[in-house]
């Protein structure tokens, strides 16, 4: 009845390989007078997700997370991971061979000077890391007297016998009813932000994709053209992509916007500059050491800095926001629709995790407009659901039982980008189920009804999803909210509510609202809504205000929450915001759904 198009949970993690392909990459360092080389997960853009022919550290190590490195010395190796992935890195990796340890302090670099010997040669791939990483590298190589080796090719990919081929995705126009602004109109407002820079390295495909109006389907989940482009201070852009990619409607009208090249011109493009002395600005979070070491040897100046691109492409247009509160109410109707059917069907005990995300995707089909899950649906039931990042294969799928069903995930629609978590109840929870719930609702209700005034970064109103939380000793380990594209990433920035979130919030950018706990081994709990900064008008403000627009609808399950935990304004915004649900979505849904929402949203009291 339901199938997955767009996410396979086949478990791609192969431990069993990984002592001869260290074997075999330590017998290539040698060749190469090396004494280590770190194998970062990353492609030349450090994307999130990346084609299947930039998985090195998967192929090297079996370790298939988002986020993590591997530094093979001649005696010993460790995998760094994030923290997301702390305990599945123990699953998937030959731990005879690797030692699990973390991004986080003290991390990679105080590793390197700790087991490093004095003089040591050490390599990377030039292309895979950005001119702060390489520092970082090249400090921790002198505090031990060794040497940073820029090594190409990757010596990985001459052991890779069967690495998949380049992705050659179709690229394709992002119409102005979605895009609501032309490409040349955005070319003429990046050009003023180049400063006393002569040209500017657009390096992240987000920002190439949203500049340009275009989108491509070269990874997973998040429809990128893996591409290059360079903004001149005169205004004039180059567009550095693969021809092949391109029909010949599509060749002639970017024609017009840029001067269209071939990815390997680049590289000579940039030295022209460098003889010339220009400055070019890199961007900081993305460009590869490779390309601003052609400017800087060829006698240029690098400025690494944050791409302008970000925050322009952060703060949503009305035809954009238009576009996101589309997708929105879709795919809340589609998720009502999975709410149903779970409703009727997880207390009969015969649904696993994987028969859930393939319910939840086909609802999603269904609407006729999915392009793509947003990232891999994370169902949990029961002690995977306090892993924060869980990711459901067929070897850990676990049959949904009486207790905590979480379901975290998201679609991807022309119009704009999704990402909704639930936490449901099977069967009757228990007193501690129904008071962490409700703490976390706490916290989810004071990000969605915050006002604060121009000028605050997300740090500083990240507190306020964890005081419920702390007032009984708790708290949650990941940050509250991330910035979401349109039609994009569904992890964006440079927006976020995080303990580290220092960018100001402005109308048009859309985060996530997702404060949660986790009782290890046990249970946990997420809620999370996509919301939108909007300007918020206060009879006698003397300063300019902003505060959030909620744009998911979805409701969230009443049997988990203690009311008596709840305020009066609490209450009210449960109340309001479920009203708003049920009009919305019920004109959408089948009788039996309408019914079912009916009751899923109805009016709680004090």
């Amino acid at each position: 009845m339901f199938e997955s198009v767009f996410q396979s949970f086949e478990d791609q993690a192969d431990a069993s390989k990984g002592a001869a392909r260290v074997a075999a990459l330590r017998t290539e360092m040698r060749r190469l007078g090396l004494d280590g080389f770190i194998v970062p997960r990353a492609d030349r853009h450090q994307n999130e997700y990346v084609p299947s022919s930039e998985e090195r550290l998967a192929w090297l190590s079996g370790f298939t997370g988002s986020a993590g490195l591997a530094i093979v010395l001649r005696d010993r190796a460790a995998i760094f991971v994030d923290g997301r992935y702390a305990l599945a890195v123990r699953d998937q990796v030959d731990l005879a061979i690797f030692e699990p340890l973390g991004l986080a302090a003290p991390g990679p670099a105080k590793w390197l000077e700790a087991n490093l010997r004095k003089g040591a040669r050490f390599g990377y791939d030039p292309w895979l890391h950005t001119p702060d990483q390489v520092e970082r590298l090249k400090k921790a190589l002198q505090s031990v007297g060794g040497e940073l080796i820029a090594v190409e090719p990757n010596p990985i990919d001459s052991l890779w016998t069967d690495r998949p081929a380049q992705s050659l995705g179709k690229i394709s126009l992002h119409p102005h009813k979605h895009a609501g602004e032309a490409a040349a109109q955005k070319f003429s407002r990046v050009a003023p932000l180049l400063s006393g820079e002569d040209a500017l390295v657009v390096s992240d495909p987000h920002s190439v994709a949203w500049l340009f109006n275009i989108r491509g389907t070269d990874v997973s989940h998040t429809p990128l053209p893996l591409a290059y482009a360079l903004i001149l201070k005169t205004g004039k852009a180059r567009l550095y992509v693969d021809a092949r990619k391109l029909d010949e409607a599509l060749r002639a009208k970017l024609g017009l916007l840029a001067d269209l090249r071939e990815p390997q011109h680049l590289e000579r493009d940039l030295d022209d500059l460098g003889r010339k002395g220009k400055r070019v600005m890199f961007d900081a979070a993305t460009a590869p050491e490779k390309l601003a070491g052609i400017v800087r040897d060829a006698g240029g100046v690098c400025a690494v800095a944050t791409d302008p691109i970000a925050l322009m492409k952060a703060r949503k247009n009305a035809a954009e926001l238009a576009g996101a509160r589309a997708a929105h109410i879709r795919d809340g109707a589609a998720f009502a629709r999975f709410l149903h059917w779970f409703a009727q069907n997880a207390l009969k005990g015969k649904l696993t995790e994987i028969d859930a995300a393939k319910a939840l995707e086909t609802f999603r089909r269904e609407t006729g407009k999915l392009k793509d899950v947003s990232f891999p649906s994370i169902a949990a039931a029961g002690p995977n659901a306090a892993v924060p990042h869980y990711r459901v294969t067929v070897r850990t799928n676990a049959r949904i039982a009486k207790g905590i069903f979480l379901i975290d995930s998201g679609a991807q629609y022309a119009d704009g980008t999704t990402d909704v978590t639930r936490t449901l109840a099977v069967g009757r929870p228990s007193a501690q189920m129904r008071d962490r719930f409700t703490r976390v609702l706490k916290g989810h209700i004071a990000i969605a009804r915050a006002v604060f005034p121009k000028g605050t970064s997300g740090a500083q109103i990240d507190a306020l999803a964890r005081l419920p939380l702390w007032r009984a000793g708790l708290d949650f380990d990941h940050g509250t909210g991330h910035g979401v594209g349109s039609y994009l990433s569904v992890h964006e920035g440079p927006q976020r509510i995080s303990k580290l979130g220092s960018t100001p919030l402005e109308p048009g950018m859309i985060l996530s609202d997702e404060p949660g706990y986790y009782y290890a081994g046990h249970w946990g709990i997420r809620i999370e809504n996509l919301v939108v900064v909007e300007p918020r008008a206060i009879v006698g403000a003397e300063r300019e205000m902003y505060g959030f627009e909620t744009l998911t609808l979805a409701p969230i399950d009443l049997s988990l929450i203690d009311a008596k935990l709840l305020d009066a304004e609490e209450i009210a915004w449960l109340n309001a915001y479920h009203a708003r649900v049920r009009k919305v979505l019920s004109p959408l849904v089948e009788p039996a759904v309408r019914r079912w929402l009916a009751a899923a949203t109805k009016r709680i009291s004090l």
